[in-house]
């Protein structure tokens, strides 16, 4: 067993294969300070509380553990009707060495399990004992797979519970739902499940499982159309999300904690009104304008712009950043184009009464939980949970503006041995352009050194960090964000410290970066 540095609050534990890798995840359930554990093909990412446990002192527990025998558990049969039409099939039966036909042919007889979750919620990694099924992912990435894809990648088979991102090999579809919140459990694919594929001959296509809603959101989908005290959107944002502190502890599920990008804004606005510091507030990707329904108190606190409240009688008024302000029906409250910082966090005192999805009403953009992004004339109910007076925090925090550079705190590794010297020497010598193909999946860096591999062919699938620096192989990193996948087979070089991550979430396209290795990291 190796034990390497996955960030200043995570470890990774390289296993002899996939088989001790799932008994060793199962032996570390329950251990003091961990947080959760996501095991990959050959690895279990272990995050801790450091405030429970040193990385040391949970290295040598994990270290010690004995890996028991016998069965590992099983859950069950699933059946997975798949239609065999995959754009990539031809290639990947190639690449095997085999006709389509016989690829077919052996995939329906394997005898395939699940192993793990992971990428996103109902992502199995289905796995058989078929030494056929050993196939490469694309070298380039699709920007989007549709949902419900059948694929191949390495040892694994896997579906697509929604469109996404994916460099799997797709050989095929299928209707049905991998996820459901209202199932038990929620995954078809769950981790321990016997798996059978079917031939669908008819050719009916997928439906539209997986679109980002673009419709004003209906009663019941996290947001009312009607409410006493609430806040009405008149004009969106880029992108405007309900938030909270996330879903953390359901990785065995597939699913990340996602969460407030910028946690300390989310902190800072809720603290101004008297909410509890993880009450549910507005992310805001640019500037709108949002009506109040109702008296109450609201506060905003994160990106820095011009801030203006448009009384019931036309009256405009500024808004003093960080401080809280009173707000009756009528009411409109406009956010500008952030001068500094990119997304602007809003707080209303009692916090917003979205919908839950596993005890969090935090909107995961990858993997499709919680409410959807608000559009215009979605109207968000106002809760009660304001338990503590307001408490005003002007003062604003140095957050940068395009063409500004900024330092980032990171640790290397766990991969970092995969990349030449000269590649490490350009992680933290050069400056990292952030490009606007950046979302809260990942913020997507630019720089005029890619980053050069010292270690060819395939990584198997392994755990990711919030604040990873994947590396893909055209060189530019891409750094993780609070909707990224749980697991990803691209070198992961180094990973952002922990109070670096908020600063992240603040960055706009066109700000540079400056990588500092943290010190006895």
């Amino acid at each position: 067993m190796r034990i390497l540095t996955a960030s200043d609050r995570a470890l990774l534990v390289e296993a002899a294969d996939l088989d001790e890798a799932m008994r060793l995840n199962l032996a570390w359930d329950g251990l003091p300070g961990v947080v959760e554990r996501i095991p990959g093909a050959r690895t279990v990412l272990v995050r801790f509380d450091p405030l429970q446990v040193s990385a040391a002192d949970l290295a040598g527990v994990l270290a010690s553990t004995e890996v028991g025998g016998g069965e590992l558990p099983r859950a069950g049969e699933a059946v997975v009707p798949v239609h065999y039409d995959g754009e990539d099939l031809d290639e990947a039966a190639s690449l095997l060495g085999v006709s389509a036909d016989e690829l077919v042919n052996r995939h329906l007889a394997a005898d395939w399990r699940v192993a793990f979750s992971g990428f996103a919620p109902g992502f199995g990694y289905v796995v058989s004992g078929d030494p056929l099924f050993d196939v490469p992912r694309r070298s380039s990435p699709r920007t989007r797979v549709p949902a419900g894809s059948v694929a191949l990648a390495g040892q694994f088979t896997g579906v697509y519970p929604r469109e996404s991102p994916g460099g799997w090999q797709l050989i095929g579809r299928t209707d049905a739902v991998m996820w459901d919140i209202d199932r038990d459990p929620p995954a078809l694919l769950a981790p321990g499940a016997t798996v059978r594929f079917e031939r669908v001959r008819a050719q009916a296509r997928l439906g539209e499982s997986g679109h980002v809603q673009t419709q004003p959101p209906r009663a019941g989908d996290g947001v009312s159309l009607h409410a006493d005290a609430a806040v009405e959107v008149v004009r969106s944002s880029l992108q405007l999300l309900v938030q909270d502190a996330g879903r953390p502890g359901y990785a065995a599920l597939g699913v990340s904690a996602s969460g407030a990008a910028d946690r300390r804004a989310m902190r800072d606005a809720n603290r101004a009104v008297g909410n509890a510091a993880s009450a549910a507030v507005l992310e805001s990707v640019g500037g709108a304008v949002l009506r109040f329904r109702g008296a109450g108190v609201a506060a905003v606190a994160g990106a820095l712009g011009s801030l203006s409240l448009t009384e019931a009688d036309g009256t405009v008024r500024s808004v003093a950043h960080g401080e809280p302000f009173a707000t009756v029906d009528g009411d409109e409250l406009a956010l500008g184009h952030p001068e500094r910082g990119l997304r602007y966090v809003i707080a209303v005192r009692g916090g917003f009464d979205a919908d839950t999805a596993l005890g969090s009403r935090a909107g995961d953009t990858l993997a499709g939980l919680g409410p959807e992004a608000l559009a215009v004339g979605a109207v968000i109910p106002v809760g009660v949970a304001a338990t503590k007076p307001v408490e005003p925090d002007p003062v604003p925090r140095d957050l940068p503006a395009p063409g500004d550079v900024v330092e980032l705190e990171i640790t290397l590794g766990p991969r970092d041995d995969w990349f030449t010297a000269a590649a490490l020497g350009a992680l933290t010598d050069q400056e990292w352009t952030v490009t606007p193909r950046s979302d809260r999946v990942g913020i997507r860096l630019q720089g005029e050194v890619p980053l050069e591999r010292s270690v060819g062919g395939e990584l198997p699938s392994e755990g990711a960090v919030t604040g990873a620096i994947q590396v893909p192989p055209d060189g530019q990193p891409v750094l993780f964000l609070p909707d990224h996948p749980l697991t990803g087979g691209y070198p992961i070089i180094g990973a952002l410290t922990d109070r670096s991550l908020d600063l992240a979430g603040q960055l706009a396209p066109g700000v540079r970066l400056r990588l500092i290795v943290k010190e006895n990291s």
